[in-house]
């Protein structure tokens, strides 16, 4: 991760947002204070598996850009996600307002226009899930009392 991503790190949890009319997401404060504390301001938006929207700081989608052209252990994998985050990505920053726009082709092919989403800070990065993916999520990450025990005794927490 870029050192001035790690400097000012995302923030953590999810959080509520929601699309307006024009494709814009209004951020929380803390991620507009995350973006906003960064030495550079462009963003790239895309998504790399055509379900969860994602709201790069450039310097760390550089590093996934380099990453992607040297992965050798599975290029085709590489190759499909370098197409996805092109043909939905482009590059934007945040306004005055705390807003970010997004193409209009990747709200309508994640189901995102004009509702509400949640927001993952994440590695560097912000997720951006749609209401029904982030119940389908949450339902998936039920865990038993058991497990906990057991992720406790494995060293996990």
């Amino acid at each position: 991760m870029a050192d001035e991503v790690q400097a000012n790190s995302a923030p953590r949890g999810m959080y509520p947002g929601r699309f307006d009319d024009r494709g814009r997401v209004k951020l929380p404060v803390k991620f507009q204070q995350y973006l906003a504390g960064l030495p550079e301001k462009t963003l790239f938006v895309t998504s790399l598996d055509r379900k969860i929207a994602q709201i790069y700081p450039i310097s760390v989608w550089r590093q996934n850009e380099d990453f992607l052209s040297t992965y050798r252990s599975n290029p085709r994998l590489a190759k499909r996600l370098a197409f996805n985050a092109a043909d939905l990505g482009v590059e934007t920053e945040m306004d005055a307002q705390g807003r970010i726009t997004f193409p209009p082709e990747l709200r309508r092919e994640l189901g995102l226009e004009e509702q509400p989403v949640k927001l993952w800070g994440l590695k560097g990065r912000i997720d951006i899930l749609s209401e029904k993916l982030y119940e389908e999520k949450k339902a998936e990450a039920l865990v038993t009392e058991e497990e906990i025990d057991q992720a406790i005794s494995d060293g996990l927490f």
